[in-house]
């Protein structure tokens, strides 16, 4: 078998200037907190080598309060693919130090659509619009730019042919079909001026992988899942030729796959680590595959790379496990490939003696040992159960081991299951984190293992098990049914009551038989409360907590019967009187005349709202639910003085 590297696989200039940045910056000074603006590549390897060398990549949908708030000093790299304009200004204010590590090519589109459209034209960008190059390359346009990528939208657009409009690309943007796109804008006579800024590594790349894949019976291609320029080539070289394998690193090749091909080729992302292509075509040069073969006759156990063994647990450490493969040389398992669990303790789940299935990563580690995974194997027989469940529509139980940007992680064994944010609730969450460790369930929506991609959906569980509750609860309540629930939610008209499979309504005028100015005052969130239903609507409950037996009107009647005392709060006052408060549910109105045997012109001349009275009840209609009191009533009559007419003759004797 022949293994064709491509010439150009691996780190371009500006991500291995990048990169060295980071690294060169570790070394620097250890007294100052390194972040990179977002992950510096897209690797998850150099990425998770640079978190435990203690790099703290800032998530650009956080605010940058939340890492910048003590007082040590921060360096802040800016990645490859660059960043908006604003993300500088953002920074300053922090006063951290900003190291420039855009990789030059990207700089200068950056420069030319600031120059374009502060001249008044108007920016076209053909890349990714979530790709953080183009969001990068939006962030220095004065003004909102177009973004596509497809024939489709660019047939859809209209532009004015008034105005002037500049083209630019996304660098690692595929040649061929940015030319099918600009023609299509030129065709049509727009004023448009094209900018080259595809790279031409990257071009070179794309070209070298089209014509490798073209002649060889099978392609391997290296590269993060993240990766746009990886994907890109993995594309470029299936069109070419059909055995084509998307891997990360070596973990992910699965080599008996090739055993028949005569010819190899391997291309790799411009952000692929040299140590990583190095060990995928150091593993596929080990030995040829007749040998391998002979060898397995030998031993009649295949230690080849790729070949799942059984062997023998003969040792046990914190970080590693070593086993009788009844071969040649021992096999050991690295903590790493032997669990996605960070930091487990190797000695906690295997002892000695153990029988155990593994996989062969590589004959040779450098040590004569041989290099085994459990963890492949057992998420190969994951990969089977999932794609019965996907097949299905099983419902999967799972915990949740990561917040991730966007959604949350799951582990089916040693399968990781993504769930989008959007899928995660039936209502809109904020915030993920209270979701870690929770065992949740979900169905799949996606299954495609060899893109790494397997995709979770709990929402549409939640909706079902919803709406089969609400039937259930309309099925079996009624109008004057109590029933209990939990405050789910308080606003200042009502709360929301969860009863079980729908919500009801508590408005603020059915808490109390009195008045309520807030219903917090009431209840807050997460009580338990009984009601009872006053009104069903569709699928609208109406409740209430004005029960008839503690109804204030009903000892009305013999409490306030007309000519008795009582005692209450001034409640509210109008132009011609105050409302008094006897109980909560019960006011009498205090007319203005009724107050003093003086005149009063209006009720706040004489009481404040809360002030305590004592009254006469003057008239009491219990149908019409109206009492009407006096302070006149207890106050002593007005005594008439008598007058004495007095005489011109008294008057001048005095």
């Amino acid at each position: 078998m022949e293994i064709v590297l491509a010439k150009t696989a691996g780190f371009c200039f500006g991500v291995k200037r990048a990169v060295d940045t980071v690294y060169n910056e570790i070394n620097d000074d250890k007294e100052v907190e390194v972040f990179t603006y977002g992950p510096i590549i897209h690797n998850e390897e150099v990425v998770d080598d640079l978190d435990k060398k203690g790099v703290v990549v800032i998530d650009e949908n956080k605010s940058l309060s939340d890492y910048f708030q003590d007082d040590k000093k921060h360096k802040v790299i800016i990645r490859s693919h660059g960043v908006g304009k604003y993300v500088y200004e953002e920074l300053e204010k922090y006063g951290v130090q900003i190291i420039e590590a855009t990789c030059p090519f990207v700089k200068k589109i950056h420069k030319i659509v600031a120059e374009e459209s502060s001249k008044g034209k108007e920016i076209i960008i053909i890349g990714d619009e979530n790709h953080p190059e183009v969001i990068g390359i939006k962030g220095w346009c004065l003004n909102e730019p177009i973004i596509l990528d497809n024939k489709e939208n660019a047939e859809k657009i209209t532009l004015d042919s008034y105005k002037e409009y500049v083209i630019v690309a996304q660098t690692t943007f595929n040649n061929i079909k940015f030319k099918e796109l600009v023609e299509i804008f030129t065709k049509k006579d727009y004023n448009v001026y094209v900018y080259s800024t595809i790279c031409n590594a990257t071009w070179e790349r794309q070209e070298e992988a089209r014509r490798l894949a073209s002649e060889v019976d099978t392609m391997i291609v290296i590269g993060g899942k993240n990766s746009s320029n990886t994907q890109k080539l993995y594309n470029i070289s299936k069109k070419e030729c059909k055995n084509t394998y998307y891997i990360q690193t070596l973990v992910d090749l699965d080599l008996t796959v090739i055993e028949s091909a005569k010819r190899v080729g391997i291309t790799a992302g411009a952000s692929t680590p040299n140590h990583i292509i190095k060990e995928v075509q150091d593993s596929m040069s080990e030995l040829s595959f007749e040998e391998l073969l002979n060898q397995s006759e030998e031993n009649g156990n295949a230690v080849r790379p790729g070949s799942v063994i059984e062997g023998k647990v003969i040792g046990v450490k914190s970080d590693v496990i070593y086993v009788d493969i009844q071969y040649k040389a021992d096999g050991i398992i690295t903590r790493a490939e032997y669990s996605n669990t960070p930091g487990l303790d190797l000695t906690t789940v295997v002892n000695v003696g153990d029988p155990i299935t593994v996989k062969v990563i590589k004959t040779n580690d450098g040590e004569g040992q041989v290099l085994l995974s459990y963890k492949r194997v057992a998420a190969e027989k994951s990969y089977e159960k999932l794609q019965e469940a996907f097949d299905n529509q099983t419902v999967l139980s799972a915990k949740v081991t990561e917040i991730l940007k966007g959604g949350i992680g799951v582990m089916v064994d040693e399968c990781k299951v993504f769930i989008p944010a959007s899928l995660v609730s039936d209502t809109f969450e904020k915030d993920l984190d209270k979701y870690l460790n929770q065992e949740v369930e979900f169905v799949l929506t996606e299954f495609a293992p060899k893109k790494r991609r397997v995709i979770g959906d709990r929402k549409q569980l939640l909706v079902a098990n919803k709406a089969e509750a609400a039937k259930k609860l309309f099925d079996s309540i009624n109008v004057g049914d109590v029933v209990e629930g939990t405050v789910k939610n308080v606003t200042p008209f009502g709360a929301f009551i969860d009863l079980g499979g729908a919500d009801g309504l508590l408005h603020i005028s059915e808490m109390s038989w009195g008045r309520i100015d807030d219903p917090k005052s009431v209840v807050k969130v997460g009580d338990s409360i009984k009601t009872f239903i006053k009104d069903i609507n569709g699928e609208k409950i109406a409740l209430s907590l004005k029960f008839d037996d503690n109804n204030p009107w009903v000892k009305a009647a013999e409490k306030y019967a007309i000519g008795t005392e009582v005692s209450g709060k001034i409640a509210r006052m109008t132009a011609f009187g105050a409302f008094v408060e006897l109980e909560p549910g019960v006011d009498a109105l205090l007319h203005v005349s009724q107050i003093s045997n003086e005149h009063v012109e209006k009720p706040e001349d004489v009481y404040k709202i809360g002030q305590e009275i004592t009254a006469k009840v003057v008239d009491f209609k219990e149908e019409d639910k109206k009492i009407s009191l006096s302070v006149k009533a207890l106050l002593a009559p007005v005594e008439t003085a008598e007058v004495t007419e007095v005489t011109e003759e008294e008057t001048t004797e005095e």
